[in-house]
C-alpha cells in the first residue's frame, strides 16, 4: 500500500511540476490564471500599415503626382495606428538620387487620421530638398527611382520650428516613435525629358 501511495504522490508532483511550467511558458494561460479577461490579451502586436489607392507597394506612381504632372501628393491610407498615439509624422524621400537621399516632403504634428487626402497639407511642413515647405513630387534625372513614403506614429505632438529639415525631425522623434510603416513607389521620367 505504501508503495502505491508513493507512486501516486510522485505522479501528482510530476503533474504539478508540468502544469506550473506550462503556465509559465504560455503567456495566455498565465494571464488567464491571474484573472485577466482573455479578450484583452493580444498575442501579437498589430502593425500600422500605409497604402495608397493610387499605386501599390513597389509599383509605379502615376504621372499626376510627379514633376511631369500636377506635382501634388497622392492620397495615403493609414491603418491600425496604436490607440496611445498622439500624432503622426511623414517623410517622403528618394534614396536613389545621384547626390544622396533627396527629401521630397516633411510633415509632422499630423492628427491621428486614417487618410491623407490627395493635394492636401495634413500637418505642419518642414523644408524639403527643393527648399520648399510642401510636397515635391518624383522627378528623377535618369532611370527608375524608389520613393519611400514613411509614416511614423508618435506618443506626443512635437514643438518644433516651422522650417525644420528631415534630419531635425528625425532627431526630435527619437524616443517618441511607437510604430512606423512605409510605402514604396517607383518613378521613371518619360524619354527625352
Amino acid at each position: 500500500m505504501n508503495g502505491r501511495i508513493e507512486k501516486i504522490t510522485i505522479v501528482l508532483l510530476i503533474l504539478i511540476f508540468i502544469s506550473i511550467n506550462f503556465i509559465q511558458l504560455n503567456p495566455v494561460r498565465k494571464i488567464l490564471s491571474n484573472g485577466v479577461n482573455a479578450e484583452n490579451y493580444k498575442s501579437e502586436e498589430v502593425n500600422m500599415r500605409l497604402t495608397s489607392a493610387e499605386f501599390n507597394n513597389n509599383e509605379f506612381i502615376p504621372k499626376k503626382f510627379t514633376c511631369e504632372g500636377e506635382d501634388i501628393n497622392p492620397a495615403l491610407i493609414i491603418e491600425d495606428t496604436p490607440s496611445n498615439a498622439k500624432s503622426l509624422a511623414l517623410i517622403v524621400d528618394d534614396p536613389d538620387a545621384p547626390m544622396g537621399t533627396w527629401v521630397h516632403w516633411v510633415v509632422y504634428n499630423i492628427p491621428i487620421i486614417s487618410r491623407i487626402d490627395e493635394d492636401s497639407v495634413p500637418g505642419e511642413q518642414g523644408i524639403n530638398d527643393f527648399r520648399r515647405q510642401d510636397y515635391g513630387g518624383p522627378c528623377p534625372p535618369s532611370g527608375t527611382h524608389r520613393y519611400f513614403f514613411k509614416i511614423y506614429c508618435l506618443d506626443a505632438e512635437l514643438n518644433l520650428k516651422a522650417d525644420l529639415s528631415k534630419q531635425e525631425l528625425e532627431k526630435a522623434m527619437q524616443g517618441h516613435v511607437l510604430q512606423k510603416a512605409e510605402l514604396v513607389g517607383l518613378y521613371k521620367r518619360a524619354a527625352g525629358h
